[in-house]
């Protein structure tokens, strides 16, 4: 048998190669269609046969927002400044939620992101009982390789022609946002404010 798999954005999806399925016993039922699930490539590994792809390393690039507010690393917090030449953006890493059959459907694509040099990870909690935007010193391979979506890590991200969002899967319905210069990234749930939501992420190729 064999699936046909393109790229979705820069994300895993197939090309035909010729593929062999273990269902597991962990799997959810609509996670299947018939005798073969339906999200298997987006996770690199571990059902899409031979030959298969694993996701060993994340993509990396850039993010700026409408306003040409490029995400810097400051105190270990990243802040928003505006883009000039001497202006060095931190390295933004992506890798896909290896299991997203496990979340909410129609929200986006499942990601885990963070920065290279130091390696640190995005993650959401809750302080104070306010959805609140952390820097941590994690690896993104290993949250990848986690066994279960590590949720406080996930976004989900959407694309809305160039722009994108990136909604906390912890916090449904809160965004990563920026605004003023220097100020640090946070959670909103204020979509209609003064706050920016919508970024343009650029993956290197």
């Amino acid at each position: 048998m064999t699936v046909s798999v393109t790229a979705l954005g820069s994300y895993w999806s197939c090309d035909s190669v010729p593929c062999t399925f273990d269902k597991g016993p962990s799997l959810p039922a609509d996670s299947w269609c018939g005798d073969n699930p339906i999200m298997t490539c987006i996770r690199g590994v571990p059902f899409c046969g031979e030959p298969y792809t694993a996701v060993n390393k994340p993509q990396t690039g850039e993010v700026s927002d409408l306003n040409q507010q490029v995400w810097i690393l400051q105190d270990q917090t990243i802040v928003t400044v505006p883009r000039t030449d001497s202006v060095t953006p931190v390295t933004v890493t992506v890798v896909p939620c290896k299991y997203p059959e496990y979340l909410e459907q129609g929200r986006g694509i499942p990601i885990y992101m963070g920065i290279e040099n130091p390696e640190m990870c995005l993650s959401c909690e809750d302080i104070g009982g306010q959805p609140t935007l952390q820097l941590k010193e994690e690896e993104i391979l290993d949250l990848y390789n986690e066994v279960t979506p590590v949720e406080p890590f996930l976004f989900y991200h959407s694309k809305d022609g160039r722009t994108s969002t990136f909604e906390s899967v912890a916090f449904p319905g809160w965004f990563i946002a920026s605004s003023e210069i220097r100020h640090p990234l946070f959670l909103t749930s204020d979509l209609g404010g003064k706050n920016n939501v919508n970024f343009n992420l650029s993956i290197n190729a």
